[in-house]
């Protein structure tokens, strides 16, 4: 493709060089660069792609965008100027892969918790009625039934576009994909056509990043502002900021809720650890899941078909036959009559709504909670309190581990997490760094119709520590204590 038509609907400060030239590949990544590739200099948070540009030359870059102008001009490479390369590569991928989202419908998830399981029950109710989709997710891509393993919850915009161009080339006809607060920021999305957007809610996250919760907000804001007046914006109305992210949105606004009234509703009629019956806009459904939050995120795939024309009835149909996603709210049974549940919930808010989930199953019962939880390292340290503070609010023991420590003492993260406890809340509270051994030592304390949560990991099967990734998967480890009993 001509770099003339690359740069389509790209503001240039200044061209030095030949546009006239063939663009054989893009990439941001210098070491991924081949002859006649562009090379986007991007100023991360990491590293400046700046730093790289003759490295990218020497491998075959035949042109280079960037918001500063090298003094050393090699003389057979054509040099773009522009303002933001990082708000620019977007649209410069979408034209590259021929505006994959032009040809299938796509629907962005965002909001702190839910995401996941909102895009995959998307992705799969999709399937049961027999298309061909796309998911783009943070536990796997899929085209269609071909996995591909994923590093980040949104990958790069060139990553994206090449998996949304392969998606269109296999016949997917919709793709589901969450949208995280970085990824938004740093316009990963930049250039893609969004056929509707669904927000989940918004809690304390990635602090650490966008260092104030008010920007962290507006992050997220950023994908309905930027949403079309032909697209559709399905919010949240009971979370506070529900209607806040769709103030300045151009797209058909749709509400869910069950709480107040709302364009899409339900409420649970009754609740077992099977899953619970519920009433969704006037009609009844089984579903194999539990929890308020999770009648809130079937809320949200509802309301999502509903706006995609399929009929009430066979989105109540595929519903009902939908299974958990990996690490969410996962059983593992004990031999002993206790079991112990998996999920991913890392911030307060999610752990507030998982333990809910188990209370309102266990409610007239006489079984305890033990929970297993730990906050990952070189993340946002003010929410370490406040999960140890949610987790002693809603169990009988607090078992305080090691979750990804990464470059940070695990011990020093647990003090973290004690801190924001007094000194009668600390009398829940056991501290056990080793992961599995604090599952084992949960797993002693357990006695029959007592539940153990072990928080925080989900569907991951690794620990980081010190930069390095050892296999740890809370399932496995969890049955081979049950097995050892």
């Amino acid at each position: 493709m001509k770099l003339t038509d690359l740069l389509k609907g790209v503001k240039t400060l200044n061209i030095n060089g030949n546009a006239d030239i063939d663009i054989a590949g893009i990439n941001i990544d210098s070491r991924k660069i081949k002859a006649g590739h562009l090379f986007v200099a991007v100023k991360g948070t990491q590293v400046d792609g700046h730093q790289f540009i003759n490295k990218a030359i020497e491998l075959g870059a035949k042109a280079v965008l960037v918001e500063d102008m090298p003094t050393d001009l090699k003389e057979d490479v054509t040099y773009v100027q522009v303002a933001s390369t990082e708000t620019e590569v977007g649209k410069i991928a979408t034209i590259f892969y021929g505006n994959p989202t032009k040809k299938l419908k796509l629907v962005g998830v965002t909001g702190t918790n839910g995401k996941t399981t909102i895009a995959t029950l998307l992705y799969n109710m999709f399937r049961k009625f027999g298309y061909k989709v796309g998911l783009i997710s943070t536990v796997c891509n899929y085209i269609d039934d071909e996995a591909r393993p994923t590093d980040h919850t949104t990958p790069d915009p060139i990553e994206l576009n090449q998996l949304l161009g392969e998606m269109v080339a296999a016949g997917c006809e919709y793709a589901f994909m969450e949208c995280s607060s970085h990824a938004i920021h740093q316009h990963r999305i930049g250039g893609l056509h969004f056929e509707g957007g669904v927000f989940t809610n918004l809690t304390r996250d990635h602090l650490d990043y966008h260092k104030t919760f008010e920007n962290y907000r507006n992050a997220k804001k950023m994908f309905f502002d930027s949403l079309s007046k032909n697209a559709f914006a399905i919010t949240n109305a009971d979370d506070k900021n529900g209607m806040i992210m769709v103030q300045n949105c151009k797209a058909n606004i749709k509400t869910y809720s069950m709480q107040r009234m709302a364009d899409f509703r339900a409420k649970i009629i009754e609740c077992h650890f099977e899953g619970m019956y519920l009433e969704v806009d006037g009609k009844e459904v089984g579903v194999q899941f539990i929890g308020k939050f999770n009648v809130s995120n079937l809320l949200a795939v509802y309301g999502t078909a509903i706006m995609l024309g399929k009929s009430q009835d066979d989105i109540l149909l595929a519903l009902s036959t939908l299974k958990s996603v990996n690490g969410r709210l996962d059983p593992v049974h004990s031999p002993e009559g206790f079991t112990a549940i998996v999920d991913y919930a890392h911030t307060p808010d999610a752990l507030e709504n998982v333990l809910g989930a188990i209370h309102d199953v266990l409610e007239g019962k006489n079984g305890k909670v033990i929970t297993v939880c730990g906050a990952g390292g070189n993340r946002d340290k003010g929410k370490r309190p406040l999960m140890a503070q949610e987790a002693v609010k809603q169990s009988d023991t607090v078992i305080l581990t090691s979750d990804n420590p990464r470059f940070e003492d695990p011990q020093a993260i647990i003090d973290d997490m004690v801190a924001g406890l007094d000194a009668n809340q600390r009398k829940k509270v056991l501290t056990i760094v080793d992961r599995r051994e604090a599952m084992r030592t949960a797993a002693m304390m357990a006695k029959k119709g007592d539940v153990i949560l072990v928080a925080g990991k989900g569907h991951e099967d690794y620990q980081d520590i010190q930069g390095v990734k050892h296999h740890f998967d809370d399932h496995e480890v969890l049955r081979e204590i049950f097995d050892a009993q």
